[in-house]
């Protein structure tokens, strides 16, 4: 695909691929239908949760859930993770769902064992495995953590440019097998100046214009619907997306996986990148040939830093497995381990917000769900 065939696209998708390439999710917009927060501000709220097992006490440390018992009853020891399973009574007298991974889908049958169900705050990024039309047709709010979940991704992605520009795995591994190896005569090293392209101005490619800001980088940026005003051309340069490739000697690749999408990054974009440039992906892995980036890394020395992949894992005998250059890492970018707390928090705060009947900080409607990652 190239980018005519982006652009094209874009328009055709007109404000909902905007909405979500500027971030622009306005703290006091609700889609068609939405029933909160006026219908439930007048009584305490019933909360539970539904996602994975032993997931919620990861999400919630005490204080959060003291903070979210003191405007919701909850009961912190129940986590519905299959809703034909769940107590009657208990569904019938819920007005929130806080959901994470793992949640079952909400389709008709379950929700129709929710009449009061008002809002569904997820504690991750993407809400499309369990929040479907349904959901959006009652007019039930949904809110998601994707950007408290985007500080991780754009920090992973930053450690990897800072790394790659200094050579890092390539110099580990001669440093590994010789202890006299030097990288002393290496003027391709290093960071200052490094012109490093961002491929999307999604919440984390923002976030990674942003933390680049502090270094002495040079931002190139690829987003066809940015427009002259926005505020991230103060970090970077626009320019197509021949250009980015062309003249980045690092790409990182941060936009949604759509139909449209599939295999953006391809034989043609990758022929364009010098010998030794390196390509970072922590999207999604279908947005990447994965066949032609294999022949890249091959034929032209280029490099790759993958974080997804396509299928995920990679089966064991895949060239990107063992080739020289590439790095694989088993999809870590996103939140883990104590980084979950920061997605918990992102949910507490959008319940205080209902409880106290103000707007909510991150909905998401069902336009702008179907064309984000």
């Amino acid at each position: 695909m190239n980018g005519e065939n982006l652009i094209e696209i874009i328009q055709l998708s007109g404000a909902i691929w905007r909405k979500y390439t500027l971030d622009d999710f306005n703290q006091g917009s609700y889609h068609v239908g939405m029933r909160f927060p006026d219908a439930i501000a007048s009584h305490r709220l019933r909360a539970a949760f539904a996602m994975r097992p032993g997931l919620a006490p990861r999400l919630f440390g005490p204080a959060q859930l003291e903070r979210m018992h003191a405007v919701a009853d909850l009961d912190e020891d129940v986590t519905i993770s299959d809703f034909s399973r769940a107590e009657p009574a208990l569904l019938a007298t819920l007005d929130v769902l806080v959901t994470g991974w793992g949640c079952p889908e909400l389709g008709p049958a379950e929700l129709d064992a929710m009449p009061g169900l008002r809002a569904v705050l997820h504690a991750a990024g993407t809400v499309k495995s369990h929040v479907g039309p349904d959901v959006w047709s009652r007019g039930i709010l949904v809110t998601s953590a994707a950007d408290a979940n985007a500080h991780p991704v754009a920090e992973y992605t930053l450690a990897a440019i800072l790394q790659a520009g200094k050579a890092v795995p390539e110099l580990a591994g001669g440093y590994a097998r010789d202890p006299r190896f030097t990288a002393d005569d290496r003027d391709d090293i290093g960071n200052y100046g490094r012109t490093v392209g961002i491929l999307g101005a999604s919440r984390v490619g923002r976030r990674v214009v942003e933390l680049l800001g502090s270094f002495d980088f040079n931002v190139l940026l690829y987003d066809p619907n940015v427009g002259d005003d926005d505020p991230v051309l103060a970090r970077a340069r626009p320019v197509g997306l021949d250009d980015l490739f062309r003249r980045s000697s690092i790409v990182s690749v941060h936009a949604p996986l759509l139909p449209e999408t599939v295999g953006l990054v391809g034989r043609r974009e990758l022929g364009l990148m010098r010998p030794g440039s390196v390509l970072i992906n922590t999207a999604r892995g279908a947005i990447v040939d994965h066949d032609a980036l294999a022949a890249a890394v091959r034929a032209d020395g280029l490099r790759a830093v993958l974080d997804v992949t396509e299928p995920e894992p990679l089966p064991g005998g895949h060239p990107l497995r063992t080739l020289p250059g590439v790095i694989l890492t088993p999809h870590v970018a996103g939140s883990l381990g104590n980084e979950l707390l920061r997605l918990g928090e992102s949910v507490v705060r959008e319940l205080e917000q209902l409880a106290a009947g103000r707007p909510p900080r991150f909905p998401v409607s069902g336009a702008t769900q179907a064309m984000t990652a």
